[in-house]
């Protein structure tokens, strides 16, 4: 039977496809899948590219087959079964066959980092944890959606009790019961998310906050910030070698500065300078980094090595080194090949690059634990060094050029030691070697750069602020100076916090 939508809903979609935003639709109902794939059709429809891809999320069991065979076998059975007429065509069953789906399990989510779907698709609610959703939402693209597929119940609140699959850790003798007070932020927390919808499995939209009785259409958006700026530093640069190549792949004006900044410290040959690159996740840091890479090769550096927490965590970033050779007209098995790595852990992850276009150069891979191996370097990379202790970060460092890279607010760790430590004494070294003269034996030069503009979606994405509220991860940015003159400890006060009141989401906590 045909029922028309609320026109809400195409608007939200429609939205965020023209302000490049994202959008949170959680559906409550057993039949929520079925629905997945009308919003997929209206998402379809008003984007002007390909379909979306999808990634789709779940614990252990996907209730369906992603075997295209297999699915055949079961719509067989069904229609012997009389549970479906063979005279109609099942929509789930056409989507899945004609859609580009990943299929992930929740326990191998960290595989997907790095990659960009159009949609996402998170079931089986009580396996969730904060990790997840940052770790999955940060792989859609703007104009994308997040899709939230919960079991029928009576009531949302019933969510709030909810008995979770992390709750089991946290079980011991003398602590039997869990308070799930997360799940009671999570849902509370939606309701002040500008791009959410919550629904029943009918596509009805359920009421839960007033900005979703005056959704309106947008009209015109203006252009981006910062791209005129963006095309004249492409053509200012255009016949700089490597510079122009390289920078006409990059996506923002930040990202553009930041690989000019690299290839600059590259360029003086001062194998005892230091450049750090902070922003938040999906600013384009390991692709800056990527490119950045392509250009040292470029300029003749011979010994690159490359460490991160994992291999697999290098994906976009070794990505980026093939574009930027790409673009330098390095061609694939005549000036360079590139070797896998044989360790099952890896999942043939790329661990080494040889280059011999006029001499061998190599990009090596290699763990954060081995530092020793790094010793003859002329440029060590480090990506992600918020997720490697700070003293193995430490210990990298040596008389070669180093690029660093960290996140600042992120579930892989927020960089606060990181930045509070060791950036900050590699400034006052930097500032003290420039104040004394740039030939003075020991010290690092030191350079920094921020990246602002996001990449995968616009600027000021509702769904961005709602997760960065909800997880706390920017936390560090609302923390007020404490004054200089503080009370003598005989006139403060302790206060015993309610855990209930902290965690219920009121302004005030």
């Amino acid at each position: 039977m045909r029922k028309k939508i609320d026109n809400r809903v195409r608007t939200l979609i429609e939205n965020g496809i023209k302000t490049r935003h994202r959008s949170i639709v959680v559906i409550v109902g057993d039949k929520g899948r079925d629905q997945v794939v009308n919003l997929h059709y209206m998402m379809s429809k008003a984007v002007v590219k390909a379909r979306p891809s999808v990634l789709w999320c779940y614990k252990t069991e996907l209730h369906f087959s992603s075997h295209r065979k297999k699915r055949m076998k079961q719509i067989k059975k069904m229609v012997q079964r009389g549970l479906m007429d063979p005279e109609k065509e099942d929509p789930f069953s056409m989507f899945v066959a004609s859609t580009n789906i990943r299929y992930c399990y929740y326990s191998e989510t960290h595989k997907i980092l790095g990659n960009t779907f159009g949609m996402c698709v998170l079931q089986d609610f009580e396996a969730l944890t904060p990790n997840l959703l940052a770790r999955t939402i940060e792989t859609v693209e703007g104009g994308g959606i997040i899709v939230l597929l919960v079991s029928s119940m009576e009531s949302l609140s019933k969510l709030y009790t909810l008995t979770m699959d992390v709750h089991s850790r946290f079980r011991t003798e003398s602590h039997q019961e869990v308070i799930a007070r997360f799940n009671e932020r999570f849902i509370l927390s939606l309701a002040n998310c500008k791009g959410c919808l919550l629904m029943d499995d009918e596509l009805n939209i359920l009421p839960t906050s007033t900005h979703i009785k005056t959704l309106k259409a947008v009209g015109d958006v203006p252009p981006e910030e910062g791209k005129e700026e963006l095309k004249e530093l492409i053509e200012s640069l255009n016949d700089t070698q490597p510079a122009g190549p390289l920078v006409a792949k990059c996506r923002t004006i930040d990202q553009a500065k930041a690989v000019v900044t690299f290839l600059d410290a590259a360029s003086e040959k001062t194998l005892r300078s230091t450049v750090a690159l902070t922003a938040s996740r999906g600013r384009g840091k390991s692709a800056a980094l990527g490119t950045a890479i392509a250009g040292a090769v470029a300029m003749g550096y011979a010994n690159i090595f490359v460490t991160a927490p994992s291999p697999e965590n290098l994906h976009t970033l070794f990505e980026f080194v093939f574009k930027g050779l790409d673009a330098l007209d390095y061609k694939e098995h005549i000036d360079y090949d590139l070797v896998e790595s044989t360790n099952p852990a890896f999942g043939r992850a790329i661990v080494r690059v040889n280059v011999f276009r006029h001499h061998r150069q190599t990009i090596q891979y290699v763990q954060p634990q081995h530092y020793e191996r790094v010793s003859q370097a002329e440029l060590l990379v480090i990506d992600e060094a918020a997720a490697i202790p700070l003293p193995l970060v430490k210990k990298l460092l040596g008389p070669y050029l180093v690029f660093l890279c960290s996140t600042v607010n992120g579930y892989e760790g927020t960089g606060r030691s990181l930045s509070l430590k060791l950036i900050q004494q590699l400034r006052e070294q930097g500032a003290k070697l420039s104040s004394l003269s740039s030939k003075a034996p020991g010290g690092r030069l030191f350079k920094e750069v921020e990246l602002q503009e996001p990449i995968r979606y616009a600027p000021g994405d509702p769904v961005e602020k709602w997760l960065h509220g909800l997880l706390c991860l920017n936390a560090a940015e609302h923390v007020t100076s404490l004054n200089k003159q503080l009370p003598h400890p005989s006139e403060c006060e302790l206060f015993a916090v309610n855990r209930d009141a902290l965690f219920s989401h009121h302004k005030a906590s």
